[in-house]
């Protein structure tokens, strides 16, 4: 059945889309859109390039498990701060729909960004709204052939820009450069580049506002977030009906009429393509492109500003607008408390890490000393940016001091190991302990004789940075040796 199959009755089950042509549009936030969009747009293209110490700045090395943002190296150990941050993101759009509606979908949301650019590209090889209009519903001709084909180019150009610098994130862009050059780029690479440009080109092309009205879920959740203090564009309804033509210069209550003109620019510069006079819509992105139309008209009628504007319901029903309310006190200090809280964590991180890995293959080994050895695998990670040596020590479980190592000890006695910034270095140590243990004290001799007994034990690991003790981690693991 096609989507336009008409019923009985002579309807249709769906509406054929419309494809959206906006009128440009300036004013003062069209100008701030513009910035915001230069911005949003050389952060993502400029910041793969951008050098830290002889290294990339942000790069996402997923290969080798590290994540450095400008001088600040984290670990899949640190995953609990992309948590953190992902919450912080997610309260910051609560908190600001709440207060100022959808500015995060007008100024700042990627499907925005890179619209606005693709249209763009289409006005400066297809021509304005009515060029645009009228080479569509034209037959095809060499004209418009030229035409089509050259936006097409600067789509998939762009797109394709767009989508090695996506991967530019995750491999060395400058690495990415050159095997795009000698075209030895790996599959993975050139599947992911092709993917994310076909992505950005076909949103950002061809479904545009259909993403915001259709697949974006922010659209439909949105207003559980709004309340009539909330800031949105609105349509003064009592200044500007009932609406009219009329003369410059005429005075519209002689007519009868409202300050709307009904000149429909409000509807032409939407780039969802609705009529924000019908009243606050799901498909509204906020991006005030219809109040820079209204008020351009009113400076040419003479009319004062504002038919079209950011408001609250409140305010246009002439009541007092609250903007501390207890949701958005709520959602401020929820916010305040969890960036405060991980400012403090990140800076009380500690720049390394240890993990312990007992060796596999041989559980223990008798030695004729009467010792038992087991080996271990220490994972030594330094998330600082300079390089350490790191002395490691070994202790029971339930010792509480270095001092007291529970009569275990490690071959060699005093093991220090070399760790380069922002490295990992494995290193096997192994660890020795007495058959049967008769040095615990009173308290302890039941305990120790209940675990020797059992075969397996505690035993806990600890690095600490050599000049600088306070530097410092530990991991525990199981030392086996044979039943008693």
């Amino acid at each position: 059945m096609s989507l336009t199959e008409e019923t009985s009755t002579g309807g249709s089950y769906y509406q054929a889309h419309q494809k959206v042509y906006p009128r440009e549009v300036k004013g003062r936030f069209a100008t701030r859109r513009t910035i915001a969009v230069w911005i949003l747009l050389g952060l993502f293209y400029g910041l793969p390039w951008l050098r830290w110490d002889d290294r990339q700045a942000i790069l996402f090395d997923l290969p080798a498990r590290k994540f450095h943002l400008l001088g600040l190296t984290l670990w899949p150990q640190d995953f609990v701060f992309l948590a953190w941050l992902l919450v912080i993101a997610a309260l910051s759009l609560f908190f600001f729909t709440a207060v100022g509606g959808r500015l995060w979908c007008g100024y700042a949301c990627p499907q925005t960004v890179w619209t606005e650019v693709f249209i763009w590209m289409e006005r400066i090889t297809e021509g304005d709204r009515a060029q645009r209009m009228k080479l569509d519903a034209a037959p095809w001709s060499n004209n418009k052939l030229m035409h089509k084909a050259a936006k097409q180019t600067l789509w998939i150009v762009f797109s394709l820009w767009t989508g090695f610098t996506f991967v530019g994130f995750f491999t060395p862009v400058d690495v990415l450069a050159e095997k795009m050059l000698t075209l030895s780029l790996g599959s993975w690479e050139t599947f992911w580049i092709v993917f994310y440009g076909f992505a950005t080109y076909g949103n950002a092309g061809f479904l545009r506002e259909q993403v915001c009205k259709y697949m974006c879920p922010y659209a439909r959740f949105q207003s559980a977030m709004f309340d009539r203090d909330t800031l949105i564009i609105t349509y003064d309804v009592n200044r500007g009906e009932p609406r009219g033509g009329r003369r410059k210069g005429a005075d519209p209550r002689a007519a009868g009429l409202g300050d709307c003109t009904d000149c429909t620019l409000c509807v032409q510069v939407c780039p969802t393509g609705i009529d924000i006079r019908n009243g606050l819509q799901y498909e509204c992105i906020a991006c005030a492109a219809c109040i820079d139309a209204c008020d351009g008209v009113m400076d040419k009628m003479g009319y004062a500003r504002g038919l079209v504007r950011y408001d609250t319901h409140n305010a246009i029903d002439h009541r007092r607008t609250h903007v501390l309310r207890p949701r958005v006190i709520v959602y401020g200090v929820l916010l305040l408390a969890l960036g405060i809280g991980f400012i403090v964590a990140l800076a009380m991180r500690q720049p390394l890490a240890l993990d312990v890995l007992h060796d596999r293959n041989v559980l223990y080994r008798s030695l004729e000393t009467g010792e038992i050895e087991n080996v271990y695998l220490l994972k030594l990670m330094n998330k600082d940016s300079v390089s350490r040596r790191f002395v490691v020590s070994v202790a029971s479980e339930r010792s509480d001091t270095g001092n007291d190592t529970g009569g275990y000890r490690l071959d060699p006695a005093r093991p220090v190991f070399t760790v380069p910034a922002g490295e990992v270095f494995n290193a096997a140590v192994r660890v020795r302990k007495r058959a049967w243990d008769d040095s615990a004290d009173a308290n302890g001799q039941r305990e120790m004789e209940e675990r020797d007994e059992a075969g397996v034990s505690e035993v806990r690991f600890e690095i600490r940075a050599e000049h600088d003790p306070s530097l410092r981690a530990s991991a525990e693991s199981r030392f086996f040796a044979p039943r008693r």
